[in-house]
């Protein structure tokens, strides 16, 4: 009697520890399972940008691959840092697995982003990023680099004397300050010859008309470069209704359909062509990864090429060039 008391104690032991061995498998599992939950906020919805629907191509791409549901809300005008700081209040009461931004202003959305951080809502920059380092983790271009690069190649076009004119996309903000910086290191001892460097506000209005007053200006001007999508093509609409193609230069950075027509057309010398889809999708990848757990890097690159009338037919330029089903 006491023999078979103590196999049912040892069997209901056993049975009460697969039990909690199971519970335990179906915790983990449901775990692995788990549908993370983001926001990604852009710095613009613009419809008629191809870099920023490229990069939110690359993220839903990513997000449905990955299995997260992913809400992306941003203002109309890349310069609207008060509507997306509204915006990012908005997330923060969402309380999402984490919050992905591309920050319009380098110091005005901080505070947000630290109240973010201190409710436990990891943060991950894509394209930019703030002064403070608030972030997790940071997937982008290499701004210095894509600076260098079109500077590099533009110096190469004029001569010594040369007068350089910029038009940037939005004062202070990363991208900009990095690539002007990286611009002007590219180009050596011809960065003394920039004669000017004006601001559009990511409008291609207003790129436009501040390069035909440049045109004006500086009737000598050999050069000029555009260090985003906005401001590369208004300033190159600009030198093309004046006639100027031969006369003046034109490089950039960041591609679109029009950039491309633009370059065939032969007002394009050069455009440095950031690889925004894959921008997207790497900022969701790594962000799931860092979610489970993995070990991330706190910096990734995601690539930029210089693309000229001489490669841009090549099939890896073409990739970049229509970039919606390539990473």
């Amino acid at each position: 009697m006491k023999q078979s008391k103590k196999w049912m104690i040892i069997l209901g032991v056993f049975i009460a520890v697969s039990g909690l061995l199971l519970s335990l498998r179906i915790w983990s599992d449901r775990g692995e399972r788990k549908t993370w939950s983001l926001v990604y906020i852009p710095k613009t919805m613009d419809g008629t940008n191809d870099f920023w629907t490229s990069l939110m191509a690359g993220v839903k791409m990513a997000a449905k691959e990955y299995g997260v549901s992913v809400e992306i809300m941003g203002p109309d005008r890349e310069q609207d840092v008060e509507r997306q700081n509204e915006l990012l209040s908005e997330a923060i009461e969402m309380n999402p697995d984490a919050l992905l931004i591309s920050p319009s202003s380098f110091t005005e959305s901080e505070e947000l982003l630290k109240e973010a951080k201190s409710r436990g809502i990891p943060v991950v920059y894509i394209d930019s990023y703030t002064k403070d380092e608030i972030q997790d983790l940071t997937v982008a271009t290499d701004n210095l680099e894509a600076g260098r690069k079109l500077g590099e190649y533009a110096a190469g076009l004029i001569g010594e004397d040369s007068k350089i004119a910029v038009v940037c996309h939005v004062k202070g903000v990363s991208t900009a300050l990095e690539r002007e910086q990286g611009f002007r290191e590219g180009l050596g001892d011809k960065a003394e010859n920039i004669v000017e460097v004006v601001y559009c506000d990511s409008m291609y209005e207003k790129s436009y008309s501040l390069t035909m007053g440049l045109l004006e200006k500086y009737p000598d001007l050999k050069l000029i470069a555009g260090l985003n999508e906005y401001s590369s093509v208004g300033a190159a609409r600009a030198v093309k209704d004046c006639g100027a193609e031969n006369r003046v230069k034109v490089v950039g950075v960041d591609s679109s359909q029009e950039a491309v027509g633009l370059m065939e057309q032969g007002i394009f010398q050069g455009i440095v062509v950031q690889k925004a889809f894959k921008m997207g999708y790497l900022g969701v990848k790594e962000t799931v990864r860092m979610l489970k757990g993995e070990k991330v890097g706190k910096n990734t690159d995601s690539g930029s090429e210089l693309v000229t009338p001489e490669n841009m037919y090549a099939s890896e330029i073409e990739k970049l060039l229509f970039p919606f089903d390539s990473i």
